[in-house]
């Protein structure tokens, strides 16, 4: 029987005093000052979620560095050290390795940003036509904005584990309303400027926490400690990613090749935004090619820090390990031990430098994404519309106090959706399907109309549309499908549920959205195209 959270003091599990909490609100001080400093400088689009297309490549790195490190990330890469040990650091080489590649090739990104376009749906409109631009906008915001919707949740579980805060549940709700709304006013007024400003901030108190408290967890717990407590305790699978019965296997690795090797980099709009602002095509390949390194890290160190509270809390008394390992482990075990490791082997003083480092982390990530989405709602959605429907323009004016509406409104969403929802499935698989959402019909369609001459509108529309069919494997839909289609045919529920995996659901999705998308453009080509065909 698992041990609700909510019964659970671990208050006693913490270092963090009142020192630290000072340390935590001057740094939120200075990212609401920015804030506000620079709501002079948004005054159009470009400016507001483009940055002006001004950002050099060492910069763009810091940024890119700062949003994709956030604190969900270092979350769910920790919750994958701590219940997949080692195993798990074959998702970090293959994000480095799939960003390097694209920094070298220039892969999607570079003739993307070559096309001087804000939003990748702006570039389906160029490519493929208004209607694939508005259907591909609104695919790709409910995709984005159910990809974070559980950020809030797992940052506030950060800060409540790291502080030692109470777990009745009401201090969770105080937490995420509390960061939500600083990063709210920040985002609001100075959009892009104030995301890049602050993104560089974080990145240099975020370098900071994560070299000293690497350093810490190795001279506390010691690397061949770590070893030998993930083999006790996982054996061969905590080593061997494709072990059998392991936490991972071969169809989840074959599918993080595409998930974190590719779309993370070259595909996601909020590493893409990056790009699109960055001031040449030549610094875009630049930024990719030095990324490759913060890539590799952001999920390497993280999946380190799980290992050595998987390790610290295995070989702690009974009372406290069992809290964290075995059977009997709290809820979101795997969640909390990262932070609770943390709280209690930090000292005071250093351990509100890194839940600052964190928030900064935390603030990073959603103000990015807000920002994306917001603009992709306004610029790819509302925006076509009015001009398709009415006739009408909207005005640079019109333009940013629409995406601040839709940033407010995104914020109420999330705090809700992390409220109430509930699934089994890690955070990383959680967010490699909703994801794959929007990525699955977008690589498609992407890599077809850069580089493929005889993609045509209707393919395109059919891919976006075909891909939304990886919602399947989010764990609630696909075990309601299973269960629902188990009982008409007599199937075994129970294997089912194993077999289909949300990795099985997301490869065959992208398979067949690439085969529809290549059978649809040659049967039905664009006019243009059947026409030089013709000739």
């Amino acid at each position: 029987m698992m041990i609700s959270i909510a019964a659970v003091n671990l208050s006693t599990l913490s270092n963090f005093q009142l020192i630290d909490w000072i340390i935590v609100a001057c740094y939120l001080s200075i990212s609401l000052f920015i804030g506000i400093f620079v709501t002079r400088y948004a005054t159009s689009m470009t400016a507001y979620i483009g940055a002006g297309r001004s950002v050099g490549p060492w910069l763009g790195v810091a940024t890119m560095t700062g949003t994709e490190m956030g604190l969900i990330t270092v979350m769910y890469m920790a919750q994958s050290g701590f219940t997949g040990g080692f195993a798990a650091f074959h998702m970090a080489v293959i994000a480095g390795a799939g960003t390097l590649l694209v920094g070298i090739t220039g892969f999607i990104v570079v003739p993307l940003r070559a096309e001087k376009v804000l939003t990748i749906p702006e570039y389906y409109e160029k490519r493929f036509g208004r209607t694939a631009r508005i259907a591909g906008g609104i695919i790709l915001s409910t995709a984005g904005i159910l990809n974070m919707g559980l950020f809030l949740q797992v940052g506030a579980k950060f800060i409540v584990g790291a502080t030692g805060l109470s777990f009745d549940g009401t201090a969770l709700m105080i937490v995420m309303t509390v960061l939500l709304m600083l990063v709210l006013i920040y985002t609001v007024l100075g959009g892009m400027i104030s995301v890049i400003l602050t993104d560089y901030t974080q990145f240099v108190i975020l370098s900071f926490g994560v070299v000293a408290t690497t350093f810490l967890a190795i001279n506390k717990i010691g690397i061949a400690e770590m070893q030998s407590a993930v083999a006790r305790g996982m054996g061969e699978a905590g080593f061997n990613p494709m072990a059998e019965g392991g936490e991972f296997g071969i169809s989840y690795v074959l599918f993080q090749l595409f998930a974190a090797g590719i779309v993370g980099c070259a595909v996601w709009p909020t590493a893409v935004s990056r790009a699109l602002a960055m001031e040449s095509p030549e610094a875009v390949r630049k930024q990719y090619t030095v990324s490759a390194i913060s890539f590799t890290i952001r999920f390497l160190i993280p999946m380190f820090w799980g290992i050595a509270a998987y390790t610290f809390f295995a070989n702690s008394s009974q009372e406290i390990a069992s809290l964290f390992v075995g059977d009997h482990a709290i809820n979101d075990a795997g969640l909390y031990a990262m932070p609770a490791f943390l709280g209690q082997v930090l000292p005071t003083g250093l351990l509100g430098l890194i839940v600052a480092a964190m928030i900064a982390a935390f603030m990073s990530t959603h103000d990015s994404y807000l920002l994306c989405w917001s603009s992709v709602l306004t610029q790819d959605v509302v925006a076509p519309i009015a001009q398709s429907v009415a006739n009408q323009h909207l005005s640079n004016k019109s333009r940013i106090t629409l995406t601040r509406i839709f940033i407010v409104l995104i914020g109420a969403f999330i705090w809700g959706w992390g409220l109430f929802y509930e699934g089994s499935d890690s955070i990383w698989n959680y967010m490699v399907i909703t994801g794959s959402i929007y990525a699955t019909g977008a690589i498609v369609v992407l890599v077809g109309g850069l580089y493929w001459k005889r993609a045509s509108s209707a393919g395109a529309m059919v891919a976006l549309l075909t891909g939304a069919s990886a919602i399947l494997g989010l764990e609630p839909v696909r075990h309601f499908l299973i269960e629902n289609i188990g009982k008409s045919v007599e199937l075994d529920v129970d294997y089912w549920k194993v077999s289909i995996t949300s990795s099985v659901v997301g490869l065959f999705s992208l398979g067949l959205t690439t085969v529809l998308f290549i059978a649809t453009s040659i049967i039905f080509p664009d006019k243009e195209e059947e026409s030089q065909s013709n000739a």
